[in-house]
């Protein structure tokens, strides 16, 4: 098994990668503020609990925090959840809703998706943010709620901007401080962290109970890109314990496309030749226990070679 630091939890953020624990760092001192924060990240990037932890580490802790994600509703129930209406507003609203920004008052609102809010809504918003007043759909009179806003998107809003889908004003009260979630494949170690981190809470089911994990999983896990970042190593890993049995966890019992094969109804890709160049290396790191040195040897190439190559495939 791969060596590497001792992994930290960090407000359910599990890393022990130097990019991540420059984060955590940052996330505290933001949270010392009201400034709104956007988190921007990768899908299965963990935005969510970041805006979590900032909320459990600022002066609202004790308040309300509530979250929604923004993508996955209609535009006028959107709009229904965040500023709540009165009875009566429209077909349906049989009586008096309280929205997500009344229910976060002396808290913090978590807007996941923001890029996805339609462009009448993103006006309300940004009205609230200035005031911090709103009047709910339907009523007349005007509600004071004192609510900080984090929120977050895979996209990033200046091109969205650009593209006259997101309103340039509010992309300023959003991202007074922006945070970079780093994906998986950028966090160093964290494959083996995580890795071993899942492995034990799997093993707490009851109905399997892994010990170790064959050589060759290393070396695909390792080398897979990881576009879905956490949630699809945990995912990964979830589908290995299931579909096995006993205490060693082998290459046979990863999805397919972590042992290079495709779908059933598609052709089988061949892997690139910086695909096999970054397996090889990643091959010759683990054997050689994480030493540049070792390794170069192995590959029969200079250690300045080695780490040329690495850092031009981003390891």
């Amino acid at each position: 098994m791969p060596k590497h630091r001792t992994p930290r939890v960090f407000h359910g953020i599990v890393s022990a990668a130097p990019e991540m624990l420059d984060l955590f760092e940052l996330v505290r001192r933001v949270a010392r503020t009201d400034a709104s924060v956007l988190v921007r990240g990768e899908t299965g990037t963990g935005k969510e609990l970041v805006a979590r932890a900032v909320h459990e580490l600022s002066r609202r802790s004790d308040g309300p925090y509530r979250a929604v994600n923004c993508a996955t509703l209609s535009p006028e129930l959107l709009a229904s959840e965040l500023f709540g209406h009165v009875k009566g507003a429209f077909t349906g609203a049989v009586k008096d809703r309280r929205g997500l920004f009344r229910l976060a008052d002396k808290g913090t609102l978590f807007l996941d998706e923001i890029a996805e809010i339609p462009l009448d809504i993103q006006a309300r918003l940004l009205r609230i943010l200035q005031e911090q007043r709103f009047v709910p759909l339907g009523g007349t009179d005007s509600v004071s709620v004192d609510v900080r806003l984090v929120a977050a998107t895979h996209r990033s809003l200046r091109r969205e901007v650009e593209g006259g889908r997101f309103r340039e004003d509010l992309m300023y009260r959003v991202r007074v401080v922006p945070l970079f979630l780093p994906p998986l494949r950028a966090r160093t170690g964290d494959v083996e962290v995580l890795t071993e981190h899942f492995v034990d809470q799997f093993n707490e089911s009851g109905f399997r109970r892994v010990e170790r994990i064959a050589p060759d999983v290393w070396d695909a896990l390792l080398g897979h890109r990881w576009p879905g970042n956490v949630r699809e190593l945990r995912n990964a890993l979830e589908y290995a314990f299931a579909v096995g049995e006993g205490a060693t966890l082998s290459l046979d019992e990863l999805p397919p496309e972590l042992r290079g094969e495709g779908p059933p109804e598609e052709p089988q890709k061949e892997l690139s030749l910086r695909d096999m160049e970054r397996q090889q290396i990643l091959a010759a790191l683990r054997r050689s226990g994480g030493r540049k040195g070792g390794a170069a040897e192995l590959l029969g190439m200079s250690r300045s070679t080695l780490w040329r190559k690495m850092r031009e495939l981003g390891l």
